[in-house]
């Protein structure tokens, strides 16, 4: 599955949304070799499927640390680590379409989740990942958080926030191939799903454009089993095509 030759041992973060729980049921119903650990900020996995379940604020490093101390306890070495955490909008704020709604607490709790707890993550997890065989660190990231891509201007913040995760990964898959030479660590656009995320912005989605969980987790999956340790550092979307940073 996703192009591994060895049982997936996945960990899977912001497990409770669309796309990641989508991830959940894929690779428990792919194969009983397949072993997931899954996490979200609120918990509540009683009907998920997962093998391991952790509690984890991806703005909280102490949380981060705890949960690489239990996967330690467990043996748990994931060759997959898919992080499907995101934030856009909440009913107290959501993407600024000029300049002059920019609030400055607002970029704060969006650039914790997207930015700054993807690279607390990679921190915490990357050392938890084998050295040997193929691995992935993918995160998901956005089409509207392509520089060269924005041609419409506005939602500053998300916008802002995921071209900032692009860059750390990049960064992050520099790093990492000195020591793990089978890595491949991306970014992935999901394409538009039917999530809350999405909910407020979806009624200007073509149908066809408009993915479910399960399709977008479908064709994520084959791009992933797609890439090789030379796509690394890279920015893909949906159906495979690179998008420039």
């Amino acid at each position: 599955m996703m192009g591994f030759t060895a049982p997936v041992r996945a960990l899977i973060v912001g497990a409770r949304g669309g796309v990641g729980a989508a991830f959940v049921r894929a690779l428990k119903a792919d194969s009983g070799t397949h072993e997931v650990w899954a996490t979200s900020t609120s918990g509540g996995f009683d009907e998920s499927g997962a093998d391991y379940t952790s509690q984890v604020d991806l703005t909280d490093e102490t949380s981060l640390a705890s949960l690489a101390g239990q996967m330690a306890e467990e043996n748990f070495t994931p060759n997959l680590v898919l992080n499907c955490s995101g934030i856009l909008h909440t009913d107290s704020f959501g993407p600024e379409r000029t300049w002059r709604h920019l609030d400055i607490e607002v970029m704060r709790a969006v650039f914790d989740v997207n930015t700054f707890g993807v690279a607390l993550l990679a921190k915490h997890i990357m050392p938890t990942v084998p050295r040997q065989g193929r691995s992935v660190f993918a995160s998901l990231s956005a089409r509207v958080g392509s520089i060269g891509d924005n041609r419409s201007g506005g939602w500053y913040s998300y916008r802002a926030s995921k071209a900032a995760q692009n860059m750390i990964l990049k960064g992050v898959a520099i790093e990492a191939s000195m020591r793990w030479r089978e890595l491949i660590c991306v970014a992935l656009h999901p394409g538009t799903v039917a999530t809350d995320l999405s909910k407020p912005f979806a009624r200007s989605v073509p149908p066809e454009k408009l993915f479910t969980p399960d399709q977008s987790c479908a064709y994520l999956s084959q791009v992933i089993a797609g890439l090789g340790s030379e796509q690394s550092g890279g920015f893909y979307a949906w159906d495979g095509q690179a998008i420039e940073y």
